[in-house]
Order: C-alpha cells, then sequence, then structure tokens
C-alpha cells in the first residue's frame, strides 16, 4: 500500500512538473499564430508600425520562448528579441551545425511564401542551444517569423 502510494506521489510530481515545462514553452500553433497576428497588423497599420510594436518588450508579439522576427528581402534584421542585432545583414549568420539559416529563411519565403525550418538556436529561457523550428511567410517587402523550441 505504501510503496503504491509513493509510486502514485512520483508520478504526480513528475507530470505536474512535466506539465508546468510545457506550458512555459510555446508549440508550432502558437508560433504560427503569432505569425499570423503580426501579418494581419501590418495590413491594419502598416508594416512600420507593427515593427515598432515587435521590437517593444510589450508590445503583445513575445510569449514565454516565442517572440517574432522580421527581416527585409535583403536578410537586414528587422525586429527581434535582441535589440542589438536590428538594422544588420543577417545573411551570413550560422547556427551551430554552421548552417546558414537565415539563407534558407529567405529562400522559403522566396520560392514557397510560407513555410517550416529547422535549425538549432539559443533559448531564451534555458540559455541552451536547442532544436528549434520557426515558421515562416513573406509578407510585401518583408519576411515574418516566430520559432518554437522542440522538446525531445
Amino acid at each position: 500500500m505504501i510503496a503504491n502510494l509513493k509510486y502514485v506521489l512520483v508520478v504526480l510530481i513528475f507530470g505536474v512538473s512535466f506539465s508546468a515545462l510545457s506550458a512555459e514553452q510555446g508549440n508550432a500553433e502558437e508560433a504560427k499564430a503569432l505569425v499570423l497576428k503580426a501579418i494581419d497588423s501590418m495590413k491594419k497599420h502598416g508594416i512600420d508600425q507593427t515593427i515598432v510594436d515587435i521590437n517593444n518588450k510589450d508590445g503583445g508579439y513575445r510569449d514565454r520562448d516565442l517572440y517574432v522576427v522580421v527581416y527585409d528581402l535583403n536578410a537586414k534584421n528587422l525586429a527581434q528579441i535582441n535589440p542589438k542585432m536590428i538594422g544588420k545583414n543577417m545573411m551570413e549568420l550560422r547556427d551551430a551545425d554552421g548552417k546558414y539559416f537565415i539563407e534558407e529563411r529567405l529562400e522559403i519565403a522566396n520560392k514557397k511564401g510560407s513555410g517550416w525550418q529547422d535549425y538549432k538556436f539559443v533559448n531564451p529561457l534555458t540559455k541552451q542551444i536547442e532544436p528549434k523550428s520557426m515558421y515562416i511567410e513573406k509578407y510585401e517587402t518583408v519576411i515574418v517569423g516566430c520559432g518554437f523550441y522542440k522538446k525531445d
């Protein structure tokens, strides 16, 4: 009886911990929804105003480990979580495996208009390099993206 009770408590503790961790991380649907929200705002309020909102930490485009990024069609970073990167050309940026992921992102946007991309990047919550998948969509003169960190 006591052994069974211990088992139940262990399962409950790990279940709650896993649920809490899952709630701390975004998922594919939430990432895509943030991209669509940004594009909807661009249609209603213009690209420039939406970029200002995205770059504002309280602008509604950040949620846990999810954040929207915007590039022009030449890989210039227009919006993202790290203000030091705004205004810089990101074409030569590589992930932990040496993949030119911004170049690939532009390729997806220009050839397909939208799609998913896998790469590795630093998770802002854990500060660790983790597998990530980003949804990308081209809108007029910009590429809007938001990615989620994949759970093992």
